[in-house]
């Protein structure tokens, strides 16, 4: 399969490197410092605080050009409307693997409605400089498959195709009929936590303040809440049933682990407060 990753962060970089170490045809679209090193040293990868770095030669680009079989797009959020415009003219269906609440219906509007698929990058990492460091146990979802689907929720060739790619190059993937919902539940859940860990001044920090966990599990209550359809993955309905008490005992315990250090809600980079506040609009849209 000839493959577009448009994003050379943690998850761009993750791709698109099972991707060429499956033999498929792979670019990276990077820009600016980060285009210079992919150059000089190709995507490096190491696992967790291990010494052993992994270099792998992805061919890497500035401008995407002619036509793909797939064009997967990882980046942040505030981001979206200057790739869309990047790839208006370049063939190829679009998988947005990112943070995303807004719905098909823009995405569609700038590219060409048939041409969407949406999906979430389930993996976490962090940037070491130019390394990306994983964590081994959850690397491209080995534990948590990254769902990818139509926006109407259609089984469709294209959709069992991709998917089929990502697992022969190793990576957990599955197909969800009810992407749309599933991104909308992860933003009412997401954006409370983030914006609970800014403004703590990190995950550590959060975990240590009972009562900022309580205010901010009201917060994803009442995004829940506005949903016109139930959360999913079905599990969050938790989030709406199960005891105060016990979600915010949870939720510190999470807000200490390896995992949240790895999830990138460390990282308060004034892209990450882009992010955020991106999500954020998107999510008071859906709610008026």
């Amino acid at each position: 399969m000839k493959v577009l990753v448009y994003g050379a962060g943690v998850t761009g970089s993750l791709l698109s490197a099972r991707l060429h170490d499956a033999g498929h045809d792979v670019s990276l679209v990077a820009r600016g410092e980060r285009l210079a090193a992919l150059r000089r040293h190709g995507v490096q990868l190491a696992e967790e605080d291990s010494p052993v770095v992994r270099r792998v030669p992805v061919p890497v680009v500035e401008r995407p050009a002619g036509g793909y079989d797939l064009i997967a797009v990882l980046v942040r959020t505030h981001q979206v409307d200057e790739v869309l415009r990047s790839i208006t003219a370049v063939a190829g269906d679009v998988l947005f693997l990112l943070n995303w609440a807004a719905g098909a219906e823009p995405l569609g509007a700038a590219i060409g409605h048939e041409r969407v698929l949406l999906g979430f990058p389930t993996d976490g990492g962090t940037m070491d400089g130019d390394v990306v460091r994983y964590r081994a146990a959850t690397v491209l979802t080995r534990l948590t498959p990254v769902p990818i689907g139509e926006p109407d929720g259609r089984t469709t060739p294209r959709v069992d195709r991709i998917v089929r790619t990502f697992r022969t190059a190793g990576i957990n993937a599955r197909a969800e009929p009810r992407m749309d919902a599933w991104l909308k539940t992860h933003a009412a859940f997401a954006v409370p936590l983030e914006q609970a860990v800014h403004t703590a001044g990190g995950p550590g920090v959060l975990a240590g303040d009972p009562a900022a966990v309580r205010s901010m599990v009201r917060v994803m209550r009442q995004n829940l809440a506005t949903m016109p359809t139930p959360p999913v993955p079905r599990a969050f309905a938790a989030l709406r049933t199960l005891p105060e008490g016990l979600l915010v005992a949870m939720l510190r315990r999470f807000l200490r682990s390896p995992t949240a250090a790895y999830s990138g809600l460390a990282v308060a980079s004034p892209a990450a407060t882009a992010e955020l506040e991106r999500m954020a609009e998107q999510m008071r849209s859906q709610i008026r």
